[in-house]
């Protein structure tokens, strides 16, 4: 595998970034967040060793817009409404470079496996004629020595039974996004009018769930709710037959703090813990990635996503205009945080792993604060979320947001679990 710091821009034949919007961009990190913008020392980092991690996840934001308006998305109506500048659905010239540059990074770092996750807004706006030409040179254009995964997250109110078996012809694998009961999805999840769709979304995934049609059902996504019932919740989302459900802590920071109903120091993790609870004693349970990942770090493996653990990130998105971004749920921090001055129709992948953005969600333990280092679960809850580090001023060199609830979440696992492992494992773990 070739080292970033060995790979010329003239050799992977791309132009560097803008360089004034590269300037412009720099600066304005460095006002709002110190850390890692000004304050990380990448040539130090580089002497004492460490080297990037080439992407392997990149999402590409197909379809600008949404057909729903729900009260918490991060895109819409967050800090960074960059969205409203872009065109509303990705320009083939724009699609098509981002697939020549992705078969470049995979040619450049001789990958074997890459996934493309297909988002928005949502991507189903995108059309199926578009989706098909699209995921068709995809597959054609990237090295057969590389496996290549395509998904999709969608609000799943456009999953008719056509849409269903193209997906599934065209092998992409679809997530859905729900929000638990009926009542609690469309307390949140409204169309454009207002109305909730916790009626159309149940259809999509009544077609997902059919034998036929599984092999393109790839889970759900839920946001936690602190006043709703987690426990009716899960028992909804398993009424779906998922393979995997994905729990999701709201986006929120030091600026812009969680809502935290009366009662509870710590109301995500109650929620998480009672949820817990009536699944660790599941004969089979089904995959719940916040507590697979949890439960796999304390045996000493490794995380699979940015919500615990000190795994590097390895992850890009492209936006409908080929801007090529940090993952966006750095657009809840501050406007233009996901920005790296870096677009498809000129720019290389592996330009943005000089990025000190993303430098920094690559180096684990040494993005950390001294706060976070001094804490004995440091590398198992992992800060947190990045985005939820977020403070104005000094960046994200700080505790998650939720460090509370962090805490008493993973100490809570690691006891139910320290119980039912043989000693010697249990110490090795600890």
């Amino acid at each position: 595998m070739t080292p970033v710091a060995a790979v010329s821009k003239g050799a992977a034949g791309a132009a560097s970034a803008d360089p004034a919007t590269a300037r412009s961009i720099r600066e304005s990190q460095r006002r709002v967040a110190a850390w890692p913008y000004e304050q990380l020392d990448v040539t130090q980092l580089r002497a004492s060793g460490w080297r990037p991690r080439p992407f392997h996840d990149f999402v590409f934001k197909i379809h600008q817009r949404c057909n729903l308006a729900c009260d918490y998305c991060y895109v819409y109506e967050s800090q960074d409404q960059s969205w409203r500048d872009r065109p509303s659905a990705m320009p083939e010239p724009v699609w098509r470079a981002a697939i020549r540059r992705l078969a470049r990074h995979v040619e450049l770092y001789e990958l074997t496996s890459v996934r493309v996750i297909l988002h928005g807004g949502e991507p189903l706006l995108f059309g199926l004629s578009r989706l098909e030409r699209l995921v068709t040179e995809l597959r054609e254009s990237i090295p057969d020595s590389c496996a290549v995964e395509v998904g999709m997250q969608t609000n799943g109110v456009l999953l008719h039974p056509a849409m269903v078996e193209s997906l599934l012809r065209l092998r992409v694998s679809v997530g859905v996004s729900v929000d638990g009961t009926e009542a609690d999805h469309d307390r949140h999840r409204v169309d454009r009018a207002g109305r909730g769709s916790f009626a159309a979304v149940r259809k999509g995934l009544d077609l997902l769930r059919q034998p036929q049609n599984r092999a393109s059902y790839a889970g759900i996504i839920c946001t936690i709710a602190p006043e709703t019932d987690p426990v009716a919740c899960y028992e909804q989302l398993l009424a779906f037959d998922p393979p995997l459900v994905d729990f999701l802590i709201p986006h929120a920071n030091w600026q812009h703090p969680p809502s935290r109903p009366p009662g509870s120091a710590t109301p995500y993790a109650d929620w998480l813990i009672a949820v817990f609870d009536r699944w660790y004693v599941e004969e089979n349970p089904i995959g719940i990635r916040i507590f697979d990942d949890i439960i796999t770090l304390l045996l000493g493996g490794a995380s699979r996503s940015e919500q615990v653990g000190l795994s590097p990130a390895a992850i890009l998105v492209v936006e409908s205009d080929g801007e090529i971004e940090q993952v966006d749920a750095l657009k809840s921090a501050y406007p233009g945080a996901c920005a790296t001055g870096l677009n498809v129709l000129r720019d290389d992948f592996h330009l943005a792993l000089e990025d000190k953005g993303v430098i920094a969600r690559q180096i684990g333990r040494a993005a950390l604060s001294e706060v976070c280092l001094e804490c004995p679960i440091h590398q198992i809850c992992g800060a947190g979320h990045y985005a939820h580090r977020y403070q104005p001023g000094n960046g994200f060199r700080n505790p998650t947001v939720y460090c509370d609830d962090m805490r008493r979440l993973i100490n809570y696992v690691w006891s139910r679990v320290a119980a039912d492992v043989p000693r010697p494992l249990a110490q090795g773990a600890q």
